[in-house]
């Protein structure tokens, strides 16, 4: 599967990552930016008014969630007991708010200082397709001071894990797919099984989830989280969204300007690009992060990037055996992507490449594993059917297969090891898609707001830095207030201590940062 945007937990490191695509100025390395007082003005402000849609009825306004103890996730650790989980029900389509409703799950952990209480906190760690059910648990520790003042609550969005979750293929045809598609198609043969497969894929998404399939697009899931806030008693959201989860946050402010809390957005999505751009700007982050890598290794960037690509050509002619299994072209360059999600993981990378350059595959393969969500048995998650599923009812466009491999020679001149790849995948993604999308770029102008922190590290893969600026802006004067992270790594939080320092101070104390603030 493609490099999309993904949050989890890395377990051989402990680090959270993720992956997604975001904005940039072509080519260049990401500056922080001056610091000032207050942001540039904004010209071109998207409709700042959502379409309406109906009231939503008491019965589902008047819910109270049933907190029980949470049962063990499909792989995992039961959550301790002082974590508590229930379920709430949406409008199926909030345009017909009193018809069927579809489940939302949640999972909660009250604040420990009770007289301080602020209210709730809701995470989402990306994806799209994360499970804030089965994540939050596991990474509450970096939330711990939060958690003193806020109710720390996860969800899973409609159409991921306990909320409908989307299934769209079963472990055998997941691994055939691995083992014979070619993501990065050299003849007419192989493009034809690469289309097939996404067709297939989109197929089966129609097949196993058709009620739920047309209406998980982030819009809805935006107003879901509205109607969460309310049955938690909320008067505004407070929100931490990381990845994917900036997108569902802007759309929210966007939508609820009037009801926006305290919300923090964290290795940010470019809400102005479209299809193509994303790609674009993600090849440029992915080979920015390999280049940064490289030079901590004490090789040339340039010299490296030739040794990486040659030994994916290599791969792409003759995979490797890896017992009853094969490394790919394609599961290496999954491998190698996740390892550049942070640098603590780059020793990871170091290890991974020596292997397969002497013929041994097995490093790199558990990585993609882990990224493809693979356990050791066999059986995968279905993180990234929900994944595909979001991204294509959100996106509209349905780039054809002439159009990807128009954009092959200019994404190989940004990125040798990651441009073919990412431009094929504009068309594979949501070709052939068994239902349309809602529109090219996301809304994000937010006038009116309470001030959200927009947190961009310049060294993000994933999320460029140039997306938190474009996020900034898009949601307005004095509304998105930039905060540069100097540094490498998807997400900010947790890893600089000056980031998350002013973070605690805006979510426990309300203290704004002064827009263009610069940690390092």
């Amino acid at each position: 599967m493609s490099i999309r945007v993904r949050m989890t937990v890395l377990a051989v490191t402990g680090l959270l990552v993720a992956g997604c695509t975001s904005g940039g100025n072509e080519g260049a390395t990401a500056a922080a930016p001056s610091a000032t007082t207050t942001p540039p003005a904004t010209t071109d402000a998207k409709p700042s008014e959502p379409a309406a849609v109906p009231p939503l009825p008491a019965a589902l306004t008047g819910q109270r969630p049933d907190w029980k103890r949470c049962e063990a996730p499909e792989s995992g650790q039961r959550p301790g007991p002082e974590w508590r989980c229930a379920t709430v029900k949406v409008p199926l389509d909030h345009a017909k708010p009193e018809g069927a409703t579809t489940p939302v799950a949640l999972i909660r952990k009250e604040a420990t200082d009770k007289g301080g209480r602020i209210g709730s906190l809701l995470f989402n760690f990306g994806g799209p397709g994360a499970s804030g059910v089965d994540i939050l648990p596991q990474a509450a520790t970096e939330y711990a001071k939060l958690g003193e003042r806020y109710d720390l609550v996860g969800f899973d969005p409609r159409g991921v894990g306990g909320s409908a979750g989307v299934v769209c293929r079963d472990d055998a045809e997941q691994a055939a797919a691995e083992a014979s598609v070619d993501l990065t198609p050299d003849t007419a043969a192989e493009e034809a099984a690469y289309l097939k497969d996404n067709t297939a894929f989109g197929a089966g998404c129609a097949r196993r989830s058709a009620t739920v399939l047309p209406h998980t697009t982030t819009t809805a899931t935006a107003r879901d989280l509205d109607l969460v806030r309310q049955v938690l008693g909320d008067d505004k959201l407070h929100y931490f969204g990381m990845s994917y989860g900036t997108q569902l946050g802007g759309t929210y402010a966007h939508l609820f300007p009037s009801r926006v809390g305290r919300l923090v957005l964290d290795a940010v999505v470019d809400p102005t690009a479209d299809t193509a751009g994303h790609a674009r700007h993600q090849t440029i982050g992915f080979q920015r992060a390999l280049d940064n890598y490289l030079k901590s290794t004490g090789e040339d960037p340039k010299a490296g990037t030739r040794r990486i690509a040659r030994l994916l050509k290599k791969l792409d002619r003759e995979p490797l055996a890896v017992g009853d299994r094969r490394l790919t072209e394609g599961l290496a360059l999954t491998g190698i992507a996740v390892t550049l999600y942070g640098q603590s993981n780059w020793p990871l990378l170091t290890q991974a490449l020596a292997e397969a350059e002497r013929g041994r595959g097995g490093a790199l393969l558990e990585l993609a594993d882990y990224y493809n969500d693979r356990d050791a048995k066999g059986h995968y998650a279905t993180q990234s059917h929900s994944q595909r599923a979001i991204s294509c009812a959100d996106s509209s466009e349905r780039p054809t297969a002439a159009e990807a491999k128009a954009l092959i020679p200019e994404f190989r001149g940004l990125s040798p090891v990651f441009g073919a790849f990412l431009a094929w995948d504009t068309a594979g993604w949501c070709a052939n898609w068994p239902v349309k999308g809602e529109r090219s770029t996301p809304e994000a102008s937010a006038p009116g707001a309470a001030p959200i922190l927009v947190v961009g590290t310049t060294g993000d893969p994933a999320t460029p830095y140039e997306g938190a600026e474009k996020m900034a802006k898009e949601l307005g004067d004095g509304v998105g207030i930039l905060v540069t992270n100097k540094g490498e790594g998807h997400g900010a939080y947790g890893t600089s201590p000056c980031v998350t320092k002013k973070v605690d101070a805006y979510f426990l104390k309300g203290t704004v940062p002064a827009y263009g603030t610069t940690c390092s």
